[in-house]
């Protein structure tokens, strides 16, 4: 992930920040109109999930000049989400919604450069969940 990308990341989440409990329906809407089939993980309140959800990406964006401090709460996030019977396959489907909800809400200013540092930073963080979760220890 270059300088520029960070910058990008962080100015943009910046313009969501204020919308983030819109961000947050318009992704779960999303989510579970196009892939129904992950809506069993989640169960409970959805706008409290909304809010987690918030902090979480607020964490991972202001932690990006310092990547390896994310790593193990990454790892563990991933073990968890596994525990919900979240599947490796399932992170994809969880970036595409994710970069529609920014679609959405930064109209214009969702750019292909700031498109493609969001999906270099959605891709890593998925990545080191999935690590996290060990699925391919877990299958063999």
């Amino acid at each position: 992930m270059t300088p520029e990308q960070k910058q990008l990341v962080k100015d943009s989440w910046a313009k969501v920040l204020p919308i983030k409990e819109t961000a947050a329906e318009l992704f779960y809407g999303r989510l579970f109109e196009v892939y129904p089939e992950v809506k069993p993980y989640f169960k409970g309140d959805m706008k409290e999930q909304g809010r987690k959800l918030m902090a979480m990406l607020n964490t991972a964006v202001n932690g990006l000049d310092n990547l390896e401090a994310l790593i193990e709460p990454l790892k563990k996030s991933g073990m968890a989400h596994k525990g919900y019977g979240v599947k490796a396959e399932d992170y994809d489907k969880v970036g595409d919604a994710f970069l529609w909800t920014l679609g959405q809400g930064l109209g214009d200013a969702f750019t292909d450069e700031v498109k493609e540092a969001w999906t270099v930073t959605y891709t890593t963080v998925a990545s080191v969940m999935i690590e996290g979760a060990q699925y391919d220890s877990a299958a063999a």
